[in-house]
């Protein structure tokens, strides 16, 4: 039974992304990340007196929300691991980042740290960030950025909103902790 939910959630992603225009993606993480520890997660929350609708967007947070879900983590506002948070820039800018191996590749060498080299990114206007801190660290661990090199990301448009946020979200392929064992043994017990 559990693989057919887990084959019904893989049938429903592949029709979505059917439709999805991929945007250009760059990502950097800091080396003191541990991403594959994560299992819990939550929105950084804006006052409400002060709401800037740079820093909140409904279908970017349900975007997010349902991308964390499906990776296995679990939202909660007591003591979270990671707090997500995210911001549109309409007007272009520059941004440092950083010359990195991919992800997966750094995270299955533990303990061997590579040097930052920082390198300066022009992002065009249209442009959306989404970071992820480590509560406990204190840190900014991931940030992945989207922006169109053909002409900005109408933020308006739900489904644009949509393909940026799923575009940033591809790029961090981290299930969460204990996720993978939990499915196996579910699957074992439906066996």
């Amino acid at each position: 039974m559990k693989k057919l939910y887990v084959l019904l959630a893989f049938v429903i992603l592949l029709s979505g992304c059917l439709s999805f225009k991929e945007l250009p993606v760059e990502y950097d993480y800091s080396y003191s990340g541990r991403f594959k520890k994560y299992s819990t997660f939550d929105l950084m929350q804006q006052p409400t007196a002060a709401i800037d609708t740079t820093m909140y967007n409904p279908v970017i947070e349900s975007s997010i929300l349902a991308r964390l879900k499906f990776l296995g983590y679990r939202q909660t506002t007591r003591k979270p691991n990671l707090l997500i948070a995210y911001k549109i820039y309409y007007d272009s800018l520059k941004f440092n980042g950083y010359e990195q191996p991919e992800i997966e590749d750094w995270a299955e060498r533990p303990g061997i740290e590579n040097d930052y080299n920082a390198k300066k990114i022009e992002m065009r206007s249209g442009t959306l960030l989404i970071q992820f801190y480590d509560r406990r660290q204190e840190k900014l661990i991931w940030n992945g950025y989207a922006t169109s090199l053909y002409g900005p990301i109408q933020y308006s448009n739900n489904r644009q909103l949509r393909n940026a946020v799923i575009s940033i979200l591809d790029k961090y392929r981290f299930f969460a902790d204990g996720y993978m064992d939990a499915l196996e043994v579910g699957e074992k017990i439906n066996q």
